[in-house]
């Protein structure tokens, strides 16, 4: 398959036998990695730049990682880059697109992507932006066929705010590939109409299903994979942490929650989590509000069933994947 030169945005705009493509061939960059395989001729000579307007753990170190295991040179732009400051962001995509070979962009609006792709001239890969978060979508979903051995037929549930770049993502995703994919929380905090009606249609092609509750229960039931993020997301003020714990609360996943699913359940988090108070941000809300654990409980974070480090791993290897294939 020749994904050469194709920008990396959502993976709306792949087809289900891409996306595989691409999981296949992570798990084979992955084997060669583990096995001490060197591929630095693979793009030798080549250089990407890295835009983070987001801080950044497990995206910046696992573009660098891959981009040097494949031979190819990196430059980080964060503060010092003039793009939408003092030059537009086509202006900055023209002047990278004669320097670089790719250019990832970590940061806020998907428009912000899309506009880069559009004028670059090379490929474009979204390390994260406000509507998608598509390199975690390849981790996650790499992560759960190694656990549980399948895609096609997956229970996977996610517990709390689903609007944003995850819970729209993991929609697609799952429906892309013939998951059954479950939002559990309250009613405001589902995915838009408009993007369940494009995932129901993907849902009659792969066999997939979509299903909208408030009830964990019902939700948590047969669920092969139970997942969860952060309530508040980057970029967003701190006065709505009060009303996102009064909303999300009763959908922290905690170890009852996990044992109302299959026994051989996995959870994930695409982190960084707040299972505990051992954090800047954990200690100050804990403190303010008197809570302990937000989204998940440590319990459960800690526990053999919590495969969030596996995952975190997979985020380099799906990540060289997607750079390896499009350049």
């Amino acid at each position: 398959m020749n994904l050469k030169g194709r920008n990396f945005l959502t993976l709306k705009d792949f087809t289900p036998d891409e996306i595989l493509y691409l999981l296949d061939l992570a798990a084979d960059l992955k084997a060669k990695k583990k096995a001490g395989t060197l591929l630095t001729d693979m793009h030798a000579g080549k250089n990407i730049a890295l835009i983070f307007e987001k801080t950044s753990t497990r995206t910046r170190c696992s573009f660098e990682v891959a981009a040097h295991d494949l031979g190819i040179q990196t430059t980080y732009l964060a503060e010092g880059s003039q793009m939408g400051k003092k030059e537009s962001i086509a202006d900055t995509a023209r002047v990278l697109g004669r320097m670089y070979e790719g250019i990832e962009y970590r940061g806020f609006g998907q428009e912000i992507v899309e506009e880069l792709a559009k004028y670059a001239g090379v490929p474009v890969w979204n390390g994260l932006t406000n509507e998608y978060h598509p390199t975690q979508m390849l981790a996650d979903m790499l992560t759960v066929r190694e656990h549980c051995g399948k895609l096609k037929g997956v229970k996977l549930v996610y517990f709390g705010d689903a609007r944003y770049n995850i819970g729209n993502s993991l929609a697609v995703v799952c429906s892309k590939l013939g998951l059954n994919f479950t939002a559990c929380g309250p009613k405001a905090y589902m995915p838009n109409a408009a993007l369940l009606a494009e995932c129901e249609a993907w849902c009659k092609e792969s066999g997939g299903s979509i299903t909208l509750t408030e009830s964990i229960e019902e939700a948590a039931k047969d669920a092969d994979v139970l997942y969860t993020d952060v309530w508040v997301s980057m970029g967003e003020p701190d006065e709505v942490w009060a009303e996102r714990i009064h909303d999300l609360e009763p959908y922290r996943v905690t170890m009852d929650v996990l044992k109302k699913a299959k026994k051989s359940a996995i959870f994930m988090h695409d982190l960084p989590s707040f299972h505990d108070m051992k954090t800047k941000i954990g200690k100050e809300i804990g403190e303010k509000f008197g809570i302990k654990e937000m989204e998940v409980s440590d319990e459960v974070f800690e526990c053999d069933q919590s495969v969030v480090f596996d995952e975190a791993e997979n985020r380099m290897h799906t990540i060289k994947a997607v750079i390896a294939a499009t350049l």
